[in-house]
């Protein structure tokens, strides 16, 4: 990295609750650098405490005292997307990094990520992620990484993201500070690293795209600590995150259409893309929530009764995403009963 004085690389680090697994997540981080041996780069971490009641505000203070490149705020419990919020306010480095308080950091990453960026003068790059259980056994990928440097355009990048191929999470990325000033993470939606990033993705500004592409580089340099106890992590019952998914996929046909209104294939895919959210919800919604009172509820089957001339037609729906669109028009609450059964889903 930069030998500069002023960080070049603000990391953003939101924790609540976190006192027992922080450790691991700044130890990757103090340990960045340039190449192996070499000093620490010029970087600084602002840890958010979004209101944790264990210990862990003191815990981040005294960490702060004994080491100037970490800065901590204290703010009332708000959420993960609040907490990343002020910590972009507060960034003085021209680039952003996002590491959630589980997880950690190969010793390279943000050297490898910056020097993306200024070799392409793309705005975004991207690392992969590999996701480890509690007794360090290595998880199936989410996402498959490339294996040579790759620069993607934007709307590629899209569409890799709605046929459920991409990575939208904004802790493998680095991001120019700049592209936040329009627009940070939205507040009270779940799933809100894809929320912002498919705003960004189909921002225009001036005569083109605010985002030319963005540049992947090869290997799984984040971490992602899976602990099913985790906050950031732990669901009980049916959670919103299902209605969220399907609010964000109107969202994208939405932009999608005004972006870009000549391009049929990118219009079927977020088109396929709402629907698979939507048979996604379906299949979890609770048997005593699929009621006539349940106004969401009522309008995904209404929207997918109007769609199904439509969905039989798309060419990017799987065989069975086309099967259980059918059944679902027909009798969604038969069918949901059904699948309970057979997967034992509750």
């Amino acid at each position: 990295m930069s030998s500069a004085a002023a960080p070049l690389v603000s990391v953003i680090l939101p924790v609540y609750n976190a006192a027992s697994g922080l450790g691991a997540a700044l130890s990757s981080l103090w340990a960045q650098r340039p190449a192996p041996g070499a000093p620490l780069p010029p970087f600084e971490v602002l840890a958010v405490d979004d209101g944790s009641t264990d210990g862990t505000s003191a815990l981040c203070d005294a960490l702060a005292a004994e080491d100037v490149r970490i800065r901590v705020f204290h703010k009332q419990n708000g959420g993960s997307s609040s907490a990343r919020n002020l910590g972009i306010q507060e960034a003085t480095g021209e680039y952003l990094g996002f590491v959630d308080s589980d997880d950690y950091v190969e010793p390279d990453m943000y050297e490898r990520l910056l020097q993306a960026i200024e070799t392409t003068h793309l705005p975004i790059a991207q690392t992969g992620r590999d996701e480890i259980d509690p007794e360090g056994k290595k998880l199936p990928n989410i996402c498959e990484p490339v294996t040579e440097r790759q620069e993607i355009p934007a709307k590629e990048f899209l569409r890799e993201l709605l046929m459920h191929r991409g990575d939208c999470s904004f802790c493998t990325k680095l991001v120019r500070r700049d592209l936040f000033e329009e627009e940070g993470f939205p507040v009270g939606v779940l799933n809100e690293d894809f929320h912002l990033l498919v705003k960004l993705l189909t921002r225009r500004s001036g005569s083109g795209a605010a985002i030319p592409g963005i540049v992947c580089v090869p290997g799984q340099s984040y971490h992602v600590f899976y602990r099913p106890d985790s906050n950031t992590r732990k669901q009980t019952g049916f959670s919103r995150v299902y209605a969220d998914n399907v609010d964000n996929a109107d969202m994208v046909q939405k932009l999608v259409t005004d972006t870009w209104p000549e391009d049929e294939e990118l219009a079927e895919i977020a088109f396929r893309f709402g629907i698979f959210q939507r048979l996604d919800y379906l299949l979890h919604i609770p048997t005593e929530q699929m009621t006539k009172d349940n106004v969401f509820y009522r309008n995904v089957v209404k929207y997918m009764r109007k769609t199904w001339r439509r969905a039989m037609k798309n060419p990017y729906l799987t065989k069975k995403n086309k099967c259980y669109h059918t059944i679902f028009t027909i009798a969604p609450r038969g069918i949901r009963v059904l699948h309970k059964k057979v997967k034992h889903i509750e």
